[in-house]
């Protein structure tokens, strides 16, 4: 990275580190409401996805019609359709389509740390412990959606969406705090 542009994104960030730390405490508290409230959190999520794929998918349509001549136009034509089609179906089931979604996620974090723990055995690495850890976690947090799917299903979306938003805050109070101390 330039130096230049790194002096002048921490000028950025100590000219302006009380807003980085009254948005990361913000999201410290909008996380945790998140984490409360998992469940609801996670049919808004649902909601809000069905609603992404309905515009997604209609912004589509209008493309391949105002594109008709190109080849491609079957494909944005059927592909918009499908998109819309899936956006409907979530909204009139928003729990059914988290409890599907949490398998999946279920699914690929155990498929994730298996694969890692057998890069982690197979090849020659320095730090290779944190990978097996990584892995044994992933494979963890799968197996436990797993186990107690599809009750899971209803509050693991929300759970992870607030764990993630409590994430973000504490790096922007970090951030903030890290601003202040560093050199002019």
């Amino acid at each position: 990275m330039n130096e230049e542009l790194l002096k002048a994104e921490i000028h950025e960030v100590r000219e302006h580190r009380t807003w980085f730390l009254v948005m990361g405490i913000l999201l410290i508290i909008f996380g945790t409401i998140a984490v409360g409230y998992a469940f609801g959190m996670t049919i808004i999520s649902m909601i809000f996805l069905g609603w992404l794929l309905i515009i997604s998918g209609v912004f589509e349509v209008i493309h391949g019609i105002v594109r008709r001549q190109w080849k491609g136009f079957f494909i944005n034509l059927i592909g918009g359709v499908l998109y819309s089609v899936a956006g409907l179906v979530i909204l009139a089931n928003p729990g059914i389509a988290a409890i599907t979604l949490t398998l999946l996620i279920a699914m690929i974090l155990i498929a994730a740390g298996a694969f890692r723990l057998f890069v982690a055995f197979t090849t020659a690495m320095e730090h290779r412990w944190w990978l097996v850890f990584n892995g044994a976690i992933s494979i963890l947090l799968g197996l436990l959606i797993w186990r107690s799917w599809p009750v899971s299903g209803l509050w693991v979306i929300g759970l992870f969406i607030g764990i993630d938003i409590i994430i973000d805050g504490w790096t922007e109070v970090m951030l903030a705090m890290a601003a202040r101390s560093a050199p002019a």
